[in-house]
C-alpha cells in the first residue's frame, strides 16, 4: 500500500487560517470596535469624560501596546515625518494646557484622555492598517457595529424600552443607555457613512448592493435616535460623498432620494408626529428653542467668556465645570433629565459646553485650539488631495470616501458634541482611518494585497 506524504506548507492552510494571518495585525482594531457592542457596566463613563472608563477604553490601551510591541519586533519605522508632525501637534498643545489644571489628578486624567483619542489610538490604527483590504475590513466592522446598535435601538423604540423622550421611553440609544443618548446615533452614523461610500465605490456589484442594503437599514435607527445634530452631519456628508463620486450619478441619486422622501413622508405619511416635530425643530433653534438648546447656547456663551479671561492657555484641563456657574447666565438649568433604558429618573449635571472647539478653547486656550484644529485640517487637506487622485482612476475611491467622509462628519459633529461619553473611543478609530488615508505612504495605500 502506498503511503501518501503529509501535506505541509502553504497548501495545508485553511481559508480561515489564511485570512487570520493575512489580517492579523488589524484584528485588535476590530476587537476594539466589537467592545462597543457590549452592554455598559456600572463603571461606564458619563458626560464630560469624567468617569472611570469602560472596557473599550482598556482594550484601546492594549491595541496601543500591541502596536508598539509589533513595531519594535519588526524594527519598522512606524510613522512618516508628516504623520509625526500632524499627530505631534496635539501632544505639545495638551501638555502645555495640563500645566493650568487645578490639580495633578485632573491634569493626568485630562492628558490621558486627549492623548488616547487624538494621538495614541489614531497612530496605532494608522500603523496596524497596512493596505486597502485592511482598511475596508475595519470599515465593514463599523457598519456591522452600526447595524447591531441600530437593531437594538429599533427594538427599544417599538417596545417602549428606550430612553425617555417627550414623556415616553422611545428614544433609541442601543447599549449606551440614557446617560449617553448621542452614543448610538454616532455609531449608526459612522456605519451609514461607511456603507454609502462602499455602495458608491465598491469593487464589485455584490459589494455595492450589500453596502446599499446596509445603508438603507441604518437610516431607520438614525431617525429614531432623535439626534438633530447627527441627522444634519450625516445628510451633509452623504450628499458630499455622492457628489464626489460623480456629478452625473449624483444628480440621478439625489433626484431619486428626493422623490422617495416626498412619497414616503408627504404621500404615505411615514414617520411619527414626534419624529416630524423633531425634524421641523431644526429650523426653530433660534426662533423658539427648547430648554436643551437654551442650555447649550448658555454653555457656549460661558465657554467664550472663560476664554476671554484666559485667552492663551484657558482655565485648565477639566476645569470647565468649576468655572461654569460663575460665567453662565441664569438661563442655564441645573441639568438634563435622564430616564429610561433601564435607568431611573435623575438629573445629569452639565459638565461640558457640548462643543469640542469651545471646550478646547475654554480649557486650553487659543494656542491649543489652533494646534489641534490645525492637525485635523492638515489631515483633511491631505485626504482630499488623495481623494482627487483616487477619483482619477488610481483606485481606492471607496477608501477615500470613507476616510474623508468620517473626518468631515466628526468635524461637524464637534460643533454640538465633545469627547465625553463611552462611544468616544470609537472617535479615535475614525481619526486613525482618516490619518491612514491622508498620511500613510503611497505604497501602503496602493497595495491591494499583501502576502
Amino acid at each position: 500500500m502506498t503511503v501518501l506524504p503529509a501535506v505541509t506548507g502553504p497548501r495545508a492552510e485553511t481559508p480561515l487560517w489564511a485570512a487570520l494571518r493575512r489580517h492579523g495585525p488589524v484584528l485588535p482594531v476590530l476587537l476594539l470596535i466589537a467592545m462597543l457592542g457590549l452592554p455598559l457596566g456600572a463603571g461606564a463613563e458619563t458626560e464630560g469624560s469624567g468617569g472611570t472608563g469602560t472596557l473599550a477604553d482598556a482594550v484601546s490601551g492594549l491595541v496601543v501596546i500591541f502596536c508598539a510591541v509589533r513595531a519594535v519586533r519588526y524594527r519598522q519605522r512606524p510613522l512618516t515625518r508628516t504623520a509625526l508632525v500632524v499627530l505631534g501637534l496635539p501632544v505639545v498643545a495638551v501638555a502645555v494646557a495640563a500645566l493650568g489644571a487645578d490639580s495633578v489628578s485632573n491634569s493626568l486624567v485630562g492628558m490621558a484622555r486627549y492623548y488616547q483619542i487624538l494621538v495614541l489610538v489614531p497612530a496605532a490604527v494608522l500603523i496596524l492598517v497596512r493596505d486597502r483590504d485592511d482598511f475596508r475590513l475595519v470599515a465593514w466592522g463599523l457598519v456591522a457595529l452600526g447595524l447591531w446598535q441600530g437593531a437594538l435601538g429599533v427594538y427599544q423604540y417599538l417596545t417602549g424600552t428606550g430612553a425617555s423622550y417627550a414623556g415616553e421611553d422611545i428614544r433609541a440609544v442601543g447599549t449606551f443607555g440614557a446617560t449617553d443618548v448621542m452614543g448610538m446615533s454616532t455609531v449608526v452614523a459612522y456605519g451609514l457613512v461607511c456603507a454609502v461610500a462602499l455602495a458608491l465605490g465598491g469593487a464589485s456589484p455584490r459589494v455595492r448592493l450589500t453596502a446599499l442594503a446596509c445603508a438603507a437599514g441604518l437610516v431607520v435607527p438614525l431617525a429614531l435616535s432623535f439626534s438633530r445634530g447627527a441627522w444634519i452631519a450625516t445628510a451633509v456628508v452623504c450628499v458630499a460623498q455622492i457628489v464626489c463620486a460623480g456629478l452625473r450619478r449624483a444628480v440621478r441619486l439625489l433626484a431619486i432620494g428626493a422623490a422617495a422622501a416626498v412619497v414616503l413622508v408627504g404621500g404615505l405619511g411615514v414617520g411619527t408626529s414626534m419624529l416630524q416635530e423633531r425634524l421641523s425643530s431644526i429650523t426653530q433653534v433660534t426662533a423658539a428653542p427648547d430648554q436643551s438648546v437654551t442650555d447649550r447656547y448658555t454653555m457656549w456663551a460661558a465657554a467664550i467668556d472663560m476664554w476671554e479671561e484666559h485667552p492663551a492657555t484657558g482655565v485648565g484641563l477639566k476645569n470647565f465645570p468649576a468655572y461654569r456657574d460663575s460665567h453662565a447666565s441664569v438661563a442655564l438649568s441645573a441639568g438634563s433629565d435622564v430616564a429610561g433604558a433601564g435607568a431611573s429618573f435623575r438629573r445629569q449635571p452639565l459638565l461640558s459646553p457640548h462643543n469640542m472647539y469651545l471646550l478646547v478653547l475654554s480649557e486650553q486656550g487659543l494656542l491649543s485650539l489652533c494646534a489641534i484644529v490645525g492637525a485635523w485640517a492638515a489631515m483633511l487637506v491631505c485626504g482630499a488631495r488623495r481623494l482627487v487622485t483616487a477619483h482619477r482612476g488610481k483606485g481606492g475611491l471607496d477608501c477615500a470616501l470613507i476616510a474623508c467622509g468620517l473626518l468631515v462628519w466628526q468635524l461637524i459633529d464637534f460643533v454640538y458634541a465633545d469627547i465625553g461619553g463611552p462611544s468616544t473611543v470609537l472617535t479615535s478609530v475614525v481619526f486613525g482611518l482618516a490619518a491612514w488615508w491622508a498620511l500613510a505612504p503611497a505604497a501602503d495605500r496602493e497595495a491591494a494585497t499583501r502576502r
